[in-house]
């Protein structure tokens, strides 16, 4: 039954091509446009290399003292306030301090002599606990070598290739950077700039960075910014209380010198939003972001609904003549049903593979405009040089919800007038004219 169900709807869609081209781009813009949003904020939210721990990392990146001669300060957290007690944390199973603190920009000089500007990140061995890497060769830089100052440097495949233009046997070689040099103790393979908060050329330790261990304004205040990573939610909460007591016994300590506060933790998810839309929300959720827009993602699959369900009522009309003839040679309603959703259900597969190929086609070629849609600076609109990965392209969590909710939108709006015309007696059937 179901083989001449299908048959017949492939013979509908051959008589009906304009009906059905109609139909498949609606199907398909719909399911398109809702991906390709979806998509947008996915890479934001979701565990993509190297930030699989998001859902666990923790942010800190701002501290205020307020003195008794000079008001209120803000910057990153100084060196001291980082290695004296923020390491020395509980509730975290990694504490990594890092700068981003870049006014002039980095310069690689590779062996022929042309300069490249890369992004760069001073940090510490923690980060890798974090953030998980996969090394195409050679290791994270030691402790040892991290306590001591050494210069080395992991680098990216993509930097890998342009400085020495291969990307395997590059660890031990030296490379220059802001006319330090630099021994390469790492190559990693490339993330994407949408993953921004672990994006690097080069990965340096922080101890190599110029006066990293000075206050900025006044002390406590410096460069670093903290993340941590733990176990669950409530270690994070654990670690909130742990950090608030601490601020509190510094305080106190030094009650007559100054006041620091800091903000509250920030999960991925705040930090992200906030990123986007400019906002100081630091308790953001994914049902805050799902109230936001499931309205916008279902007027994207509704109005187009609403649309083909006109065309299927008006269609369904001019079929009541054969619909009339099947129910007199003793076809039911539930035949006749059956036939309109596979009919229907065929049409929206077509639909949904267009509307695929019509989402990937627009996130590669408008990836530069698509992924900074909801950036919260004019100044970051369309960055071409964005990588857009497999893991964001093929992400079937996403594309098979949009799927079958279009299903269901469009089999509901398939089923309301089909059911509606065979309700009529079939003398009124046989009586239409086609």
């Amino acid at each position: 039954m179901l083989k001449i169900y299908l048959k017949q709807a492939w013979q509908m869609m051959k008589q009906q091509k304009l009906f059905s081209t109609i139909y498949i781009l609606g199907t398909a813009l719909a399911i398109c446009f809702t991906t390709v949003m979806a998509v947008a904020y996915y890479v934001k939210l979701a565990p993509l290399y190297p930030e699989y721990n998001r859902n666990r990392t923790y942010y800190n990146d701002y501290l205020s003292v307020e003195t008794p001669n000079n008001g209120i300060m803000g910057a990153g957290i100084g060196y001291n306030l980082l290695n004296d007690w923020f390491y020395q944390l509980r509730n975290a199973e990694a504490v990594s301090g890092i700068i981003r603190h870049d006014p002039n920009g980095h310069w690689v000089h590779p062996i022929e002599g042309i300069d490249i500007k890369i992004s760069t990140i001073f940090t510490d061995p923690a980060f890798f606990k974090i953030y998980e890497f996969d090394f195409m060769e050679g290791a994270v830089f030691s402790e040892a070598d991290f306590e001591s100052g050494v210069r080395t440097v992991i680098i990216s495949d993509k930097l890998a290739q342009k400085a020495f233009h291969q990307t395997t046997e590059v660890v031990g070689k030296m490379l220059t950077i802001d006319k330090n040099d630099y021994r390469v103790c790492g190559v990693v393979r490339s993330g994407s700039k949408l993953g921004s908060m672990s994006y690097a050329d080069a990965i340096l330790p922080y101890k190599t960075y110029p006066n990293y261990h000075e206050t900025l304004y006044h002390d406590p205040l410096g460069y670093f910014e903290i993340r941590f990573l733990v176990k669950d939610e409530a270690q994070g909460k654990a670690l909130q209380e742990e950090i608030d007591a601490l601020i509190a016994n510094l305080n106190q300590q030094h009650k007559d010198e100054w006041t620091i506060s800091t903000r509250p933790l920030r999960s991925h998810f705040s930090m992200a939003f906030n990123h986007m839309y400019h906002e100081n929300d630091y308790k953001v959720t994914a049902w805050m972001l799902l109230k936001l827009y499931l309205p916008i993602i279902l007027v994207l699959l509704l109005i187009p609904a609403l649309n083909l369900s006109g065309m299927i009522s008006s269609r369904m009309e001019d079929r009541l003549s054969e619909m009339g003839v099947r129910k007199s040679f003793g076809a039911n309603k539930n035949t006749l049903l059956s036939q309109v959703i596979w009919e229907n259900l065929l049409l929206t597969l077509a639909g949904g593979v267009v509307g695929l190929i019509l989402a990937w086609s627009i996130m590669t070629l408008g990836r530069g405009w698509v992924f900074t849609l909801f950036e919260d600076t004019p100044e970051s609109l369309y960055d071409n040089s964005i990588t857009v990965t497999g893991e964001m392209f093929f992400t079937p969590t996403v594309f098979i919800t949009a799927f079958l909710v279009c299903i269901i939108i469009n089999l509901l709006s398939a089923l309301i007038p089909a059911w509606s015309s065979l309700r009529k007696p079939i003398v009124s059937s046989l009586n239409e004219k086609e």
